[in-house]
């Protein structure tokens, strides 16, 4: 009898406790800043859509989701694929660029373009998304550290040495690890190390996301100030040659860097790219005709996803696997090396539940449940990207 009488006050209390660690990790997440250093929805913006426009169903991102999902900074890559050649690779970057100013100017209450430590901070204060410039592959600097110059200038803080394409003075991951480097060595040649040592000068943030391990060494030591990896995880758990070994994590947290885990499922799981190739294979008379039809292999895959939303969910890795990577950084070199680079707009496939950017907050949610303290997933959040920011900025 007296059991029975405790069931609904242990019922109600266990409810209320559940209702309160949500309320907790929702707490926690508005208040901590956000910080996402990876996103290519400018590409988007390029074909002309328009991301103070509702884009469910469109892109992972848009203004309105970028608020429900607590981003408070998000880093713009600006990017090409390399093919458009000398004299029109930093023209294209530059028209990017713009777009996003231009973003900004049409939608003052919502945004806000910042080049410095202080104005990211007065952004967030003001209720603002603060929109950084990242350069997404060395490429578009077309060998000549005057462009460099001129898009430091324009707000760029951070570029990528390297995109899946090597340049002339530095090898790709991608080059290195199927033999492909154009150039005579892999790494940096003495032009590379000068654009390193230029980018140091600058306050503009070295990231070796993308670049081959030869690179990556050849970087780490040039460098005289803390380097990012903007989109990139855990090769000991998926050993792709876009992840970082150990052994360059270890040299990240020496150096003083960060390290902002990609969402994308192809370097989160060894296992995805099986799945997801017997996911087509299943629906190959369908692709087949869609591929008739001059559909792209991009609106094929997501024509299927939608056809049949079940298969493929089951395919996506579960979003304990983006926590695994992270925890494994964190075991080798502290908490104070890692971040979020979500990718988002860049990538065709992500976690489950990681379906856009209103889902950041499971994130939050997820670390809580691993033990994190409030102090660590602020960090994590955004805090580690910022203490880097600050350290090339020179305040």
């Amino acid at each position: 009898m007296k059991t029975a009488k405790l069931l609904p006050v242990l019922a109600t209390l266990l409810l209320h406790g559940t209702f309160v660690w949500a309320q907790d990790y929702k707490k926690l997440h508005q208040e901590a800043i956000v910080v996402d250093t990876h996103n290519d929805v400018l590409i988007n913006v390029m074909e002309g859509l328009d991301i103070a426009d509702d884009l469910t169903g469109k892109t992972h991102s848009d203004l309105a989701r970028f608020k429900e999902g607590g981003v408070d900074v998000q880093v713009f890559s600006v990017w090409s694929e390399g093919s458009l050649g000398k004299g029109r690779e930093f023209k294209y970057a530059l028209a990017q660029i713009d777009s996003l100013y231009a973003l900004a100017a049409r939608n003052p209450d919502k945004m806000q373009v910042v080049t410095t430590p202080a104005g990211l901070m007065a952004a967030v204060k003001q209720k603002k998304l603060a929109a950084m410039i990242g350069v997404e592959g060395g490429h578009m600097i077309e060998d000549n550290l005057a462009y460099l110059d001129s898009l430091y200038a324009l707000g760029t803080r951070y570029m990528t040495l390297t995109w899946n394409n090597s340049t002339s003075w530095a090898s790709s991951a991608k080059d290195e690890a199927e033999g492909t480097v154009p150039n005579a060595k892999k790494g940096l040649n003495d032009f590379g190390k000068q654009v390193v040592r230029r980018m140091n000068k600058l306050g503009m943030m070295v990231d070796l996301s993308h670049v081959g391990e030869q690179t990556f060494w050849d970087a780490i030591q040039t460098t005289t100030k803390p380097v990012l990896v903007s989109h990139s995880c855990v090769h000991a758990i998926n050993p792709h040659f876009r992840n970082l070994t150990d052994a360059q994590i270890k040299a990240v947290g020496k150096n003083g860097g960060v390290i902002d885990l990609n969402f994308f499922s192809g370097f989160l799981d060894s296992g995805f790219d099986k799945r997801q190739a017997q996911f087509m294979a299943r629906h190959k008379p369908e692709l087949d005709s869609l591929k008739q039809l001059n559909w792209s292999s991009d609106a094929r895959t997501a024509w299927l996803t939608k056809q049949y939303p079940r298969e493929a969910t089951q395919v996506r890795p579960p979003l304990s696997l983006l926590l695994d990577h992270l925890d494994h950084i964190v075991r080798l070199v502290g908490v104070d090396h890692v971040g979020l680079g979500s990718d988002f707009d860049g990538i065709s496939s992500t976690p489950q539940q990681l379906d856009d950017v209103t889902d950041f907050p499971l994130i939050t949610k997820e670390l809580l449940a691993r033990g994190y303290s409030k102090t660590d997933i602020e960090k994590i959040l955004g805090g580690n990207f910022i203490r880097v920011f600050k350290a090339n900025a020179g305040s």
